[in-house]
C-alpha cells in the first residue's frame, strides 16, 4: 500500500494497488501543469484509490470534454487525472506520493516538444541539500 498528499495535507490518499506505465512526460501541457520541464505519471485502477478530503479541498479542472485534472484547491498540488475514455484507470502524479515505490519509470514521453533548457543526460552536479552558496 502507497500513501500520499498535497502539500497542505487537506487531501490524503491511500493506494491499495501497484503503479503502472510510468513515464516522464515532457508535453506542453504537462509542463505547463506541473511549471517545471515534465510530469511523472503512472496508471493505476481507479478502485484503488481511496482518497481523504474532510475540508472538501479536492477539485477539477475539465481540459478537455471527458479529462479531469483533480488538485487540492488550497495548495495547487496536483493528485491524478482521469479521463471518461477510460473510467476504470487515474493516471496518479507521482510527485503526492509520501510512500517510495518500487516500479521505476519506463521513459521520456514527448521529448520533441520538451522544454528547451532540458537537457536529459546532463551531467549536472548533485547535492543532497541545497546547492553550496545557497542562502
Amino acid at each position: 500500500m502507497y500513501k500520499g498528499s498535497c502539500q497542505c495535507g487537506s487531501v490524503q490518499f491511500s493506494l491499495h494497488g501497484s503503479v503502472t506505465d510510468i513515464i516522464h512526460c515532457h508535453c506542453s501541457l504537462c509542463r505547463k501543469a506541473s511549471g517545471s520541464a515534465y510530469v511523472t505519471n503512472g496508471f493505476i485502477n481507479a478502485q484503488d484509490l481511496d482518497l481523504v478530503d474532510h475540508e472538501k479541498s479536492l477539485t477539477f479542472y475539465e481540459s478537455s470534454e471527458g479529462k479531469r485534472k483533480y488538485f487540492c484547491k488550497k495548495c495547487g498540488v496536483p493528485i491524478y487525472s482521469s479521463n471518461a475514455q477510460s473510467p476504470d484507470r487515474y493516471r496518479l502524479r507521482l510527485g503526492s506520493l509520501d510512500s517510495d515505490i518500487l516500479e521505476r519509470p519506463m521513459s521520456h514521453n514527448f521529448v520533441t516538444s520538451k522544454a528547451n533548457w532540458e537537457n536529459l543526460d546532463a551531467e549536472l552536479p548533485r547535492y543532497d541539500e541545497h546547492e553550496p552558496g545557497r542562502k
